[in-house]
């Protein structure tokens, strides 16, 4: 079962590339953008033998509502939740951080995060929505640099991270990349590859431990 959910979750993150050129209702178009992520928080689900295995069900569970809420609701509502993932993936990866790490990994961690909340920050034509936009990306900006501290496998890592950087896009849509057809279709293929890649890797990772 929860390997059929996965491949009903790459299917329908991939072919909601399609949707966008067929003539769907706002409501139809929302429900397909959310099968990719839900159906990851589904294989989660399935998955999940400790609190560690419901955390990730979580994460992906708010950000298949994220998607949805995005378009349904508004940008701050969505960013919300979007923000409450984060805030949960931190605490999962936390939970589960290396042992010994040293001054360098913290350091890092640091740096990849200030980088991304600046980045944030200037990249926007609007100054007023600029200090909400870094507040959120602060949220993805520590999740993508606690997965790098945690002991998960690198492939939970780089998910994390290559969703921080479709984050810095849409926020670069903002700005110096507006008007950008190709920009569009990689948010979409970075944030949904980076999810199904911190999903796979964390879910592999505690089945094999229990």
């Amino acid at each position: 079962m929860a390997n059929a959910a996965l491949a009903a979750a790459v299917l329908g993150g991939v072919s909601y590339i399609a949707s966008w050129s067929l003539p769907l209702t706002p409501a139809a178009s929302l429900a397909w953008k959310g099968t990719g992520v839900g159906f990851l928080a589904v294989y989660a689900a399935l998955r999940a033998r400790s609190l560690d295995g419901w955390l990730l069900t979580a994460v992906m569970a708010l950000g298949a509502a994220g998607d949805v809420l995005l378009g349904a609701a508004g940008q701050t509502v969505g960013g919300a939740v979007f923000l409450a993932g984060h805030l949960v993936a931190i605490g999962l990866y936390l939970k589960n951080r290396q042992a010994g790490l040293g001054a360098a990994g913290w350091g890092f961690a640091a740096l990849l995060t200030a980088v991304a909340v600046w980045a944030a920050f200037v990249l926007p034509t609007d100054r007023a929505a600029a200090p909400g936009i870094a507040v959120y990306a602060c949220g993805g900006a520590l999740a993508a640099a606690c997965a790098g501290l945690s002991r998960f496998p690198r492939q939970v890592a780089l998910g994390a991270f290559i969703f921080l950087v479709s984050d810095e896009l849409i926020f670069a849509r903002m700005g110096p990349l507006a008007g950008q057809a190709w920009v569009g279709f990689a948010v979409w293929g970075l944030y949904f590859a980076g999810q199904a890649l911190v999903a796979t890797g964390v879910a592999q990772a505690l089945s094999a431990e229990a």
